[in-house]
C-alpha cells in the first residue's frame, strides 16, 4: 500500500472517532480498527430464541452450537453467499461487532467500511449500508471485496500495470484486474469454501450412507481437502450418523477421494478465472504473465489449489501472505486513503 502517493487523513480522526473494516464474510467475521489492526475474528454465526428472537451468542460459541441445539435455540447464518440473507439479525450481529471493538459506551459514531462481493446488487449494497447504521454507525460505505483483498495483499494497486486477484470466500469468489487504482475487469461467482464443504458432505453421504455436519466437512476440507494430485496423500478417520442403521458409525476415507469430491467447484473457479483472463485486454495481459495471480481468501489455503489454477493458465499462481486476513486488512488500510479509493469507484454509500 506504500505506492499509494496520498497522505493518510488527519490522525485526529483515528483519536475521536472510531473508524474500523469490516470483512463481512459468509464464513467469518473478520475487523480491522483504524491504528489497532484486526481486533475480531470470529465465525459469521448467530445464536437466536426461536421463542422470541433474543440473540443468544455470536461468533465462535454460536458456531460451536450448530447442530447441537435444541428445539427452542437456532444457530443461523446471517450471509449466504457474500450479501445479507436475514436483516434483522445481521443488525444484531454488526451491534455486537461495534460494541466489541468500539465500547459500549461512545461519544462518536464510528466510521465502517463493509466489504462486499463485486457482483452485488444495488439493493444488497444498500442493505449492508443499512445495516450497520441501524446498529450504530455514524457513517457506513462499502468496499469491493477484490480491491480490498489487493490492498491488503499489498499489490501495487496505483501503478499504471494489471494486477490480477482472486479472492475465495466462504459464498463466493471474486477475480479482478485491477490498474491505476480502479478495477479494470471483475466477475463474481457464487462459489467459495462453503459449496465445498456441501461438495464433502454429498460425497460422503453418497458413498457411505453417512450423514456428516458442516464442520466435520470443514474439517476434512482443511485436514486432507486438496485440488491437485499431494507427494504424499492422506487418509483420516470421520464420524457421522448411518442413514440406513440410524446409528452413530466410523468410516476411513482418502485425500483422493475428496479431491474427486471437490472437483466440481474447483473447476467453475478455474473457469471463470480463464474466462476472465480472456476478456482482459493485452497489455494488461502481459503485466499479469509477468506478475503473477495472487490468491487471498480462506479458500486459497486449499492444498494445490494454485498450482492447479497455474496448470491450468499457464500463469504463475501465489497464495498471499496471511490470505485468510488480506480482505479485512485492506478494508482497514483503503480507510486511511478512503479520498482516493473513493475516486477509483470502488468505494460506495449508496
Amino acid at each position: 500500500m506504500g505506492s499509494i502517493p496520498l497522505q493518510p487523513r488527519d490522525e485526529i480522526d483515528l483519536r475521536l472517532v472510531p473508524e474500523i473494516g469490516i470483512d463481512l464474510g459468509t464464513a467469518n467475521l473478520l475487523v480491522y480498527r483504524r491504528g489497532k489492526g484486526i481486533v475480531l475474528n470470529e465465525p459469521t454465526v448467530v445464536a437466536i430464541s426461536t421463542s422470541n428472537g433474543k440473540v443468544l451468542a455470536v461468533g465462535i460459541e454460536a458456531r460451536d452450537m450448530l447442530g447441537r441445539t435444541p428445539g427452542n435455540i437456532k444457530a443461523i447464518r446471517p450471509m449466504q453467499e457474500g450479501v445479507i440473507a436475514d436483516y434483522r439479525t445481521t443488525v444484531k450481529m454488526f451491534e455486537y461487532l461495534l460494541e466489541k471493538t468500539c465500547g459500549s459506551r461512545r461519544f462518536f459514531k464510528p466510521v465502517v467500511l463493509v466489504c462486499v462481493p463485486s457482483g452485488v446488487t444495488n439493493v444488497e449494497r444498500r442493505a449492508a449500508i443499512q445495516a450497520a447504521k441501524a446498529a450504530g454507525a455514524g457513517q457506513a460505505m462499502t468496499i469491493e471485496e477484490p480491491m480490498a483483498a489487493a490492498i491488503g495483499a499489498g499489490l501495487p494497486i496505483s501503478s499504471p500495470g494489471g494486477n490480477m486477484v482472486v479472492d475465495i470466500g466462504g459464498g463466493t469468489t471474486d477475480i479482478a484486474v485491477i490498474s491505476l487504482g480502479g478495477i479494470v475487469l471483475s466477475e463474481s461467482i457464487r462459489v467459495g469454501g462453503n459449496k465445498l464443504d456441501e461438495a464433502i458432505i454429498r460425497h460422503i453421504r453418497n458413498t457411505y450412507n453417512l450423514q456428516i455436519g458442516e464442520p466435520t466437512a470443514e474439517e476434512v476440507k482443511v485436514k486432507i481437502g486438496s485440488a491437485f494430485p499431494l507427494e504424499q496423500e492422506y487418509r483420516m478417520e470421520i464420524r457421522g450418523r448411518d442413514l440406513v442403521a440410524g446409528l452413530p458409525k466410523t468410516v476411513e476415507i482418502s485425500s483422493e477421494e475428496i479431491r474427486d469430491a471437490l472437483s466440481d467447484p474447483v473447476r467453475e473457479i478455474a473457469e471463470k478465472l480463464c474466462q476472465v483472463l480472456e476478456e482482459t485486454p493485452p497489455e494488461l495481459s502481459s503485466d499479469i504473465i509477468e506478475r503473477g495471480i495472487v490468491l487471498t481468501g480462506g479458500g486459497a489455503l486449499l492444498k494445490g489449489l494454485n498450482q492447479l489454477l497455474q496448470s491450468v493458465t499457464d500463469i504463475p499462481v501465489h497464495v498471499a501472505d496471511n490470505a485468510m486476513n488480506c480482505v479485512a486488512v485492506g478494508t482497514g488500510r483503503a480507510l486511511e486513503h478512503l479520498d482516493q479509493i473513493r475516486a477509483s469507484g470502488a468505494v460506495s454509500d449508496i
